[in-house]
């Protein structure tokens, strides 16, 4: 009988995550995904990312400043049947006129397909305004943001500290706070406001773990050793902006999209 408990233990053992890894890759080959977002797979490495912070169908997940919603498109079906997934951004209702819009325009792309994003909750996250009313505290178990962490340092530390408490005030006990961003090497300076877009991974850790977390792992997953962090332009001279124009486009595209970190914090 022990021998049978033990058996059956380990079979759901190993059968759940492969569910949960077959669900992803569904949500990544989904053909509801832009072509132009599907492209970029090959930079952002949405399976190895996502497996990397751990996550499960059933899990409540935040994604701060989901932007254009490039996670969205594969956080959304993923989560729809067993988990929760709230994009914390711009809502219709913000008190700010052009944020509202930007809410708005956010909330008409989703509604325009509601078999994907039809659950998908919007939350009210605006650092520039204070706002940080997107999950109930202690209700996710997992926030994510990707390459954000550099636009919440344009006025120094304090914007970027508030965001991190606020991702630890809305995680359970032992949830994951997962970020990604363009690193900078700890050799290069970083200036108070983060001017080039890239980021010390320590500096990201210090704030984090001011915040209450715990360093639990880091994934070189979103490494480009090819990126040297020194472009006229900052990040931005990369790819997929290519802010530069014409000017050493060609050498731009053969590095591919920047060096990121990958950093895995818990609460504890």
């Amino acid at each position: 009988m022990k021998r049978i408990l033990a058996a059956a233990m380990l079979a759901a053992t190993v059968s759940a995550p492969a569910l949960a890894d077959d669900a992803l890759k569904a949500a990544i080959a989904g053909s509801h995904r832009s072509p132009e977002n599907v492209k970029r797979d090959v930079y952002r490495h949405p399976y190895e990312t996502l497996t990397f912070f751990g996550i499960r169908p059933d899990m409540t997940v935040v994604e701060l400043s989901p932007g254009g919603g490039w996670y969205t498109e594969i956080l959304a079906p993923y989560l729809r049947e067993r988990g929760k997934l709230i994009a914390a951004g711009a809502t219709p209702e913000s008190k700010t006129p052009i944020v509202a819009r930007s809410g708005e325009r956010f909330k008409q792309r989703l509604d325009a397909n509601p078999a994907v994003y039809g659950k998908v909750q919007l939350g009210a996250f605006e650092p520039s305004n204070g706002v940080f009313n997107y999950a109930p505290k202690g209700g996710a178990d997992m926030v994510l943001t990707f390459r954000n962490v550099h636009n919440w340092t344009e006025d120094g530390d304090a914007r970027l500290k508030a965001v991190f408490k606020s991702a630890y005030d809305a995680l359970k006990p032992g949830g994951v706070f997962g970020v990604v961003d363009h690193r900078l090497p700890a050799s290069k300076k970083q200036d108070a406001t983060a001017s080039t877009g890239y980021v010390h991974e320590a500096y990201v850790t210090k704030i984090a773990e001011a915040a209450g977390f715990k360093l639990a792992a880091k994934s070189e997953v979103n490494a480009n050793p090819k990126d040297t962090a020194d472009h006229k332009g900052g990040v931005w001279a990369l790819p997929p902006t290519l802010a530069n124009k014409d000017v050493d486009a060609d050498k731009y595209r053969a590095i591919g999209e920047s060096d990121r970190m990958t950093l895995k914090f818990v609460k504890p």
